[in-house]
């Protein structure tokens, strides 16, 4: 399976250069350089934009289409136990979908922060979901990331519709959706960056604290 870092300059990298030299170069480009957070409704850029694409052949994405919320709430995805879930199952609740990929140096990165934003607080109403989009190959990588980064929140895979519906305009990951209490997109992060933890947790409070009546 193929995949690409794109680096500060926007060149995409080959996932195919497997020499140790190389991959532990790119490793470290990918985990040192902070991303950029984008938002759907006002557009924002912090620290130093860089990312992991998806490559065509790992996730094939269909021409870009203006983002649907009423379709966003139908669109599903499949538990890692199998039970299948939307976006209506979590009516009442802010929800945060992020698609993410175990190779991902800046998934990876990400993590610690969602596990931490999911402990301090689910009992309020937050429900996280980390869905895979690295391929077949990286499912069977998934109980390893899930025991090193102690994850608790939930994880699944999207529908091909579902990623279709929410990456086709820019394959980077990882990327951060989040809703409020009646299912609407609030703000969409792409990538990675140093003050992504502090902003999502900023949405996450006045998400939270709106209620359903926001």
């Amino acid at each position: 399976m193929q995949f690409a870092y794109k680096g500060v300059k926007g060149k995409l990298v080959s996932r195919s250069l497997r020499g140790g030299k190389a991959l532990s170069v790119l490793l470290c480009a990918a985990l040192l350089t902070s991303c950029a957070g984008g938002n759907s409704s006002e557009t924002t850029t912090s620290d130093t934009p860089t990312g992991t694409r998806l490559p065509p052949t790992a996730f094939p994405m269909p021409p870009v289409t203006a983002f649907n919320n009423a379709q966003a709430t139908t669109r599903g995805w499949r538990m890692l136990d199998g039970r299948r879930a939307t976006l209506a199952d979590y009516a009442g609740y802010v929800v945060v979908l992020d698609f993410y990929a175990t190779w991902c140096g800046p998934c990876r990165a990400e993590a610690p922060h969602l596990v931490a934003l999911q402990r301090r607080y689910g009992s309020e109403g937050l429900h996280i979901v980390g869905l895979n989009v690295g391929g077949a190959d990286d499912r069977f990588q998934i109980p390893q990331f899930v025991e090193q980064y102690g994850i608790q929140y939930r994880l699944g895979f999207p529908d091909p519709e579902m990623a279709d519906l929410f990456l086709s305009d820019d394959t980077t990951i990882p990327q951060s959706f989040v809703f409020d209490r009646r299912g609407r997109l609030i703000k969409r992060f792409i990538g990675f960056s140093a003050s992504k933890p502090a902003e999502l947790e900023r949405i996450v409070q006045t998400a939270l604290a709106a209620g359903d009546d926001q």
